[in-house]
């Protein structure tokens, strides 16, 4: 009887602490940027009103919670720093976008209890040279992972937001 109760006392503590280990800052926006420009340009914003809020509106299925979204651009190369929810919290997630489409995805903060397997270097080399399509679709399959699906929605969202966005703010300059 000890030994069950000892089992169940141990597997609890693992639950509990495997779960505080999937939420945490991986890399800060500060690090993503300096990695992927070496000095950071002066943040720009672009402003999410009437046609271009309703694109982005049909991505996520709800509005972006920012109306103006800050964005770093050197040349045609544009890196984003986006938040959507996964299941209940917040996944802060960082992309860099060029005329070849997506260049990096790198989850940057994830505040989930599950679902953190998307932090890890497979996941986002996944979407490299992704773009959208004309209906807004990524042009590429992203795989799922068992366990994590809202998790991987909310990452394949907000790429393709991140796209969007880099269209629109390059599509006279690019």
């Amino acid at each position: 009887m000890r030994i069950q109760l000892y089992i169940l006392v141990i597997s609890i503590t693992l639950v509990f602490a495997s779960q505080s280990l999937a939420k945490g800052v991986y890399q800060t926006p500060e690090e993503f940027l300096s990695q992927t420009f070496g000095t950071a340009p002066e943040p720009q914003r672009i402003t999410l009103s009437k046609d271009l809020g309703k694109e982005v509106k049909k991505i996520l299925g709800h509005r972006y919670k920012k109306i103006r979204v800050p964005y770093w651009q050197e040349g045609c190369r544009s890196a984003w720093i986006l938040e959507e929810i996964g299941k209940e919290r917040y996944i802060t997630t960082g992309f860099v976008v060029n005329g070849q489409g997506l260049e990096k995805v790198k989850v940057l903060v994830f505040r989930e209890s599950r679902g953190w397997e998307v932090k890890h270097d497979f996941f986002g080399k996944q979407f490299v040279n992704a773009k959208l399509t004309e209906k807004n679709k990524l042009d590429k399959h992203i795989d799922n992972i068992t366990g994590a699906t809202m998790s991987v929605d909310a990452v394949t969202n907000i790429s393709r937001m991140a796209l969007l966005l880099h269209d629109h703010v390059t599509k006279d300059s690019c």
